[in-house]
This record gives C-alpha cells, structure tokens and sequence, in this order.
C-alpha cells in the first residue's frame, strides 16, 4: 500500500539480553581471528566500568590475543552494583556456598549455551572465546525509504538506544521483547489496568506479526569482562503503513528518561552496538542508510 506524501514507514527494533553470570572480570581480552575491534570490541574496553570508579585493567593490543603467552596477566575484580543488587536476571556470586552453574548447556530455566558456539570454563569461570565467523553483508545505496525507530534515551549513561532488556530465567523472548518495550517507551509500569488493557490491544496485532530477527549473539558493551559477557537477540517489528505505531503515546518509563521516534541513517550514534543493529534492519527492509553509494559493513 502507498504511504502518503510525506508519511515514513516506521520500524521498531526491540532487544532483549541475556547474561550468562554475575558481571565479574577483567579488562576483557579477546581470542584471535576475532571479529572487527572497532566494531565488537571497542565499548568492551570502557574504564572506568560503568556507573562506577573502578577503572578496568589496559590491556596492551599486542597481549589482547588469548593465544599471547601473558603471565603478569592480574585482571581487577569487578561486579556491577545492579547485580550485587540480586535482580531476577542475575545469578549469584560465582563463589556463593550453593551455587553450581552448568555452562555451556541449559542450567534449569536458564540458557548458558553461548549463541556464538561453546566458550572456555577456567578457574569455575567462563571466559569469553569467540571463533571467526561471520558474514560481509553488502549495504542499499542512498535513495532508499527513509525508516524511523522507537529510541529511549537511557537513565543510567543518558546515551540514545534501541528499547530492551534482561530476559528473567524461563521468560520467552518474545515476552521479554513486549513487556520491555510498554515499560520502557509507554510507562506502562505507572498505568491504571484501563490504560493498559487499551495499550495491550493496540500492541497485539503488532507483536502477533511475523518479525525479523536481525542478529544474534555477542555485543560490545561497556559492562562486558572476561567472565561474563552480553549476547543479545535483536528483533524488528515493522509497522509499514504506521497504522498501529502513530496511534501509541510514547511515554519514556522504567530505565528510559525520554523516548521519541528517530530518523535512522549512518549518523546515528548510539548505546553499544545498536548503531549496527538498526544498520542490519534497513539492510533486511532495503532502506536507506548511508549517502555514500557502495558501503559495505565489515565483520
């Protein structure tokens, strides 16, 4: 169906994390043949750690190779506050009397198979170990449709991001996917049942579609160490004719402090690595992205 003239088709991108353990590492090192530094290992390297005063041990590039021989190797210890905080998503601490994780399998409700493959267990602890695989995907020349996405500016480092969250032990991802995008980008935490039951009707047709999932497996993120890292599941649903998404109050709540729609093209500077999420969705729907013809994204 024709848009409008002027009208954008509009996509929103949700994601939804799982952790594998309490955060708790080091400065990261990555194994060779890794993916692009820039790309998948750049955020990883942030110090201090966030939210925090605990500066993340350097670790020189020519030692970030696992396969370097490094024996003064003497990573500080670190756990975020929000998991010390004992949230619904976050295991105990590796050394609680009664804790026993089983890693690289399914641990009751709790996934610990890694999305890019196995992962080393040193010590009674992952460590992170990707292998080098990956796809070069070819990006759409300019004069494409122009998308837009639902974005939340974040409350704890005030960076723009893709609305998302933890994925609570036995929850679907698609329930994760829809529970954190009302809390998120239409407060729906501090609405009455009514305003609720109006919203969820809205959101049903939306989310009972067919939706894409644009990548899985490791991200950069600022909170990664070398025992616990974040995978994600990046999901797109697309509201072509803006039939269901014009008519929902964007209200920023829970973790956001402002949300609003968002123009997507290469000048897009967000949380993490969800500049490269959104880049894969206007690769899948043939949007535009860039004003350079030929681009091309590199793994």
């Amino acid at each position: 169906m024709p848009l409008p003239a002027g009208a954008l088709p509009r996509a929103v991108a949700v994601l939804s994390f799982s952790v594998l353990l309490s955060a708790r590492g080091a400065a990261q090192r990555r194994p060779a043949h890794s993916y692009n530094l820039k790309l998948h290992h750049s955020k990883a390297l942030t110090s201090p750690y966030p939210g925090s005063h605990i500066e993340r041990s350097q670790v020189p590039e020519d030692k970030v190779d696992w396969l370097t021989e490094w024996k003064d190797y003497d990573p500080v210890e670190y756990t975020a506050k929000s998991v010390l905080a004992g949230p619904s998503w976050a295991d105990p601490q590796i050394n609680d009397e009664g804790f026993s994780p089983k890693f690289n399998e399914r641990d009751g409700e709790v996934e610990r198979k890694s999305l890019n493959g196995l992962y080393v267990v040193e010590n009674g602890r992952p460590r992170w170990k990707r292998d080098g695989s990956g796809n070069k995907i070819a990006h759409p020349v300019s004069g494409k449709n122009i998308l837009q996405f639902v974005a939340i500016k974040r409350r704890d480092c005030g960076e723009w991001a893709i609305p998302g969250g933890m994925v609570d032990p036995g929850e679907k991802i698609t329930a994760t996917l829809k529970r954190e995008f009302e809390e998120e980008a239409l407060n729906s935490l501090q609405k009455s049942p009514e305003e609720k039951a109006k919203l969820e009707k809205q959101l049903q047709k939306l989310f009972s579609q067919e939706h894409l999932v644009v990548y899985r497996g490791y991200v950069d993120d600022p909170r990664n160490t070398d025992n616990a890292w974040m995978e994600t599941e990046a999901v797109n649903y697309h509201d072509e004719t803006g039939e269901t998404m014009d008519n929902l109050p964007l209200e920023a709540g829970d973790d956001a402090g402002v949300v609003k729609w968002v123009d997507i093209s290469e000048k897009l500077e967000l949380y993490a690595s969800h500049s490269y999420f959104i880049r894969l969705v206007t690769e899948e729907r043939g949007a535009h992205w860039s004003e350079h013809p030929g681009s091309e994204c590199h793994e």
